[in-house]
């Protein structure tokens, strides 16, 4: 890609760490089938990136929109959040704002409405910049914490020319259908070890039950395997080679070839239907994607677990959404139910 002719945020500002010593944030009020959208507010605020940098009002400081802007909006939220001195706080001002995206009183997919939020406030921190080259773009705050990029190579099985683009994410969506498992089996293991002291806590002994955080299902791994798995174009979908002049068979795969500072992954649970796909993925406390990276890309950090967020329920229109996020060396939680992961977020 391109080197990009402005940039819209200094990187060496960003601080991954929390800056300001804060105490666990309030909760958040259920205003009718809002939990989803708590959850992902929770999520957000707990992203010491994010929240450093709303803390500070920076944005707001310079902001020159008139009307509508997401940064605002979501800076009021967190200095709310973690300064009150309130149990909980209503989130009605983010509820008002993404009321576009959804209707009050209706369950609706959680990853949906962080990947609307998300790009609502890249979009906002773009305002007076549209101008600029698509490079300088993507140096946002927003898109410098959560985004990355991915390449797409094909490779003509002929003559072996390779073709290749890249593609701006916010987030990874990974197919989790494919995998084995059940929601029912006892799977022992080294993973999980952040989710199973928190389960710990959220189900003592005396209201314990037989459902267990670490089921035998698919794996996290298996599925960023299957997202770099070459995929073979032939047939109908052959691929045109510039070299060979011609319709070739083809070998089509996607890597990571530069990594986001936060790094979300999306278990796709719902199909067309919206009906849930309902077994537990083993998923680790650290992450290493130096295997599904592009050669020669930048070495990845190993990156750890801070936020979970999970659905309980049949379909994306029904059930429970609840999240955990790490503070510090706390753990902050929902309202727990026995379930399964939606999405990852690893720092």
């Amino acid at each position: 890609m391109a080197l990009p002719q402005k940039i819209l945020f200094p990187p060496e500002k960003i601080c991954m760490d929390w800056q300001q010593r804060q105490r666990a944030g309030a909760g958040l009020y259920n205003l009718g089938n809002t939990c989803f959208l708590n959850s992902v507010l929770r999520c957000l605020t707990y992203t010491p990136p994010l929240a450093n940098y709303l803390l500070s009002r920076e944005h707001s400081d310079s902001c020159c929109q008139q009307g509508f802007c997401m940064m605002c909006i979501m800076e009021v939220h967190v200095n709310d959040a973690l300064s009150t001195s309130a149990c909980a706080i209503q989130p009605r001002a983010i509820i008002n704002a993404l009321s576009w995206h959804f209707t009050l009183g209706v369950q609706e997919d959680a990853h949906d409405l962080l990947r609307c939020t998300v790009t609502a406030m890249q979009r906002a921190c773009l305002a007076g910049s549209s101008a600029w080259d698509i490079s300088s773009q993507y140096t946002t705050i927003v898109h410098q914490i959560f985004g990355g990029f991915l390449r797409s190579r094909v490779m003509c099985c002929s003559c072996k020319a390779v073709s290749d683009s890249y593609k701006a994410f916010l987030d990874v969506p990974l197919d989790i259908k494919g995998h084995g498992g059940s929601p029912q089996r006892q799977l022992p293991g080294s993973h999980g070890q952040l989710l199973l002291s928190v389960w710990a806590r959220a189900f003592p002994p005396a209201q314990s039950t037989p459902f267990s955080p670490l089921q035998a299902a698919s794996s996290v791994a298996a599925s960023l395997e299957d997202f770099v798995k070459p995929e073979r174009l032939a047939g109908e979908n052959s691929f045109r080679c510039s070299r060979c002049g011609k319709k070739v068979t083809a070998l089509k795969r996607f890597t990571i070839d530069r990594m986001p500072r936060a790094h979300t992954l999306c278990l796709k649970r719902f199909d067309f239907s919206s009906k849930k796909i309902g077994k537990f993925v083993q998923y680790p406390q650290y992450l290493d994607l130096r295997p599904y990276m592009s050669q020669g890309a930048a070495e990845p950090p190993l990156y750890t677990l801070y936020a979970v967020l999970v659905h309980s329920g049949g379909s994306s229109q029904a059930g429970h959404y609840f999240c955990y996020t790490k503070f510090y060396a706390c753990v902050v939680q929902e309202k727990p139910c026995s379930s399964s992961p939606h999405v990852l977020a690893f720092l």
